[in-house]
């Protein structure tokens, strides 16, 4: 069966040339994290019986307690959460800001203006009614440079006020890059030589097994992310983490909770199961990803267009960015990736509305959890210069079709 244009079909020919040499680093991480994941989970003692559901209060969940230990072991911390209970990366976000920030406290965001659904919570580019702003937190932001984070300006801006520093690991709706984990180490050095009690907070969304090592065991002290992102492997229902420093996730397990309760409570009404083997397979899952992510970079660069990161520069997280030019080809991308997809096959995506976003957003995904960006996905808002975002791929063969597809919807315009 004839999917593709004899010149798209040319092209991958030429991308996969290019693309393999790189993919052996990308097997050789894997590699190394599944290990330290089966290290945690035999340190751990994981056993069968511990992926039962509970219900009611949830007490005593063991099967909840004992992963959160594998996810503290791997991070390099003292103490998680990993919850269902969790409803996004950004909900685990704010959880932690609202645990931990104070009237009169301040939030430094030293890696530029944060993703979209994060300056709602802050409240400070949109007015949004509960936000930090509206609580008494003041926020200022650092503009990252051609080089990355502009270490200099911390010591400007650092002052008594400054409680979190928040470090934005991957890039957002931007074309800047995302940080590695040797950047995010010396970002927290800096902030701690001028503010030893300065806390570092990683938004680690789309970072998680991309390196060996996580923020948390490079001198942040706390982090968040999802869990239909990279480590729920394509298995986890829903959800998201906290990982750090016991007194600090504590703070904010009583925002995800209340005041007093915190994380002891939280039935783990979905099968622990997912999660457990969610988080096993991820190592492998966003190798998948990266390598899709490769490929995409290399064919749409063939094609004359603009992509960041480079196919043959550091990855730090799983996004490839797409510089399309016009909301036409960001139409025809989403169109022709949502045709590859094993879910909704038969959807045409259209740009809409969507909560935390201030102008449309185009999205494709026919994913088996609904929003995982884990699994093949792009979107992006419809704003000059219309890039669009790809990430995901549980499968490179799948990422690879869907970005065939993506791609011969595009050059049919």
């Amino acid at each position: 069966m004839r999917l593709f244009s004899d010149k798209i079909m040319a092209l991958k020919t030429k991308t996969l040339e290019q693309a393999r040499p790189l993919f052996a680093k990308i097997d050789e991480t894997a590699e190394q994290n599944t290990a330290r994941v089966l290290a945690a989970f035999r340190n751990q003692q994981i056993s069968e019986y511990l992926f039962r559901t509970t219900t009611g209060y949830g007490y005593g969940d063991s099967g909840r307690e004992r992963l959160e230990a594998v996810w503290a072991e791997l991070c390099g911390a003292e103490k998680a959460l990993m919850r269902t209970q969790f409803v996004s990366g950004t909900h685990a976000l704010a959880c932690v800001l609202f645990g931990l920030l104070r009237p009169g406290d301040e939030l430094l965001a030293v890696t530029g203006a944060p993703y979209d659904t994060m300056q709602t919570v802050i409240g400070h580019a949109v007015h949004t009614p509960g936000s930090l702003k509206e609580c008494g937190v003041s926020y200022q932001e650092i503009p990252m440079n051609q080089g990355g984070v502009n270490l200099d300006l911390i010591a400007q801006s650092i002052n008594s006020n400054t409680k979190i520093a928040l470090i934005q690991r991957s890039r957002g709706y931007s074309l800047r890059k995302p940080l590695s984990i040797s950047e995010i180490s010396a970002v927290c050095a800096e902030i701690k030589k001028h503010r030893r009690d300065c806390i570092c907070f990683v938004d680690n969304c789309y970072g998680e097994f991309v390196d060996t090592v996580e923020p948390i065991a490079a001198g942040a002290d706390i982090m968040a992310g999802s869990l239909i992102k990279n480590p729920g492997g394509g298995l986890a229902p829903s959800g998201g983490y906290i990982v750090g420093k016991s007194d600090l996730v504590e703070m904010a397990s009583y925002r995800l909770t209340a005041p007093g309760l915190g994380g002891n409570l939280g039935a783990s009404l979905a099968d622990s199961r997912l999660l457990y083997q969610g988080l096993f397979l991820a190592p492998h899952v966003v190798a998948q990803s990266l390598k899709g992510a490769i490929f995409a970079a290399i064919l749409f660069d063939l094609l004359g267009y603009k992509t960041l990161p480079r196919f043959d520069e550091l990855r730090s997280d799983i996004i490839q960015a797409v510089e399309l030019g016009s909301p036409e080809k960001m139409l025809a991308f989403c169109q022709g990736l949502q045709e590859y997809s094993p879910v909704d096959a038969h959807v045409r995506p259209i740009p809409g509305p969507m909560p935390g976003y201030t102008d449309q957003v185009i999205m494709a995904g026919g994913t088996f959890i609904q929003g995982s960006s884990i699994e093949l996905s792009a979107d992006g808002p419809l704003r000059p210069p219309y890039i669009i975002y790809l990430q995901g791929g549980l499968t490179f063969e799948h990422a690879m079709l869907g970005i065939l597809g993506a791609a011969n919807a595009i050059d049919s315009i």
